[in-house]
């Protein structure tokens, strides 16, 4: 998954318009290195569709702009494949933020309880079969 595509899952996950994304981030008045201006919603537009290369003086405000350290727009450790899978990605992640507040009897609580279904649904998969 390529930053771009990153930005694109987190805006859809947090249920953020393109427009209000480039709207939010365009306020912040970044300055490209290069020019020392503020890119174009056009510009920004192209870096959103993977049409242009992302520059990484944006990466700060952008992060700022979703709500995310930005590591996180580099880290792909719980990515899904379709859709479908968006909210229960959106519920994983916040999970595994929360198991760091956890006490270890509870985390091995919930593993235990996590294995008694993936056996339930091995089973079930057994019947099917």
């Amino acid at each position: 998954m390529e930053v771009w595509e990153k930005i694109n899952y987190i805006l859809k996950e947090k249920d953020i318009s393109k427009q209000e994304f480039i709207s939010k981030l365009l306020s912040l008045e970044p300055k490209l290195k290069r020019t020392d201006e503020i890119p174009s919603t056009q510009t920004v537009l192209g870096y959103l569709y993977g049409k242009r290369e992302l520059k990484i003086e944006l990466i700060p405000y952008i992060a700022e702009v979703l709500e995310v350290s930005e590591q996180e727009l580099f880290t792909f450790d719980i990515e899904y494949a379709t859709e479908n899978n968006l909210r229960h990605s959106k519920e994983a992640r916040e999970i595994l933020y929360l198991l760091n507040f956890a006490p270890k009897p509870i985390i091995e609580h919930i593993k235990t309880v996590l294995n008694k279904y993936k056996k339930l649904h091995e089973e079930s998969i057994k019947i099917i079969n």
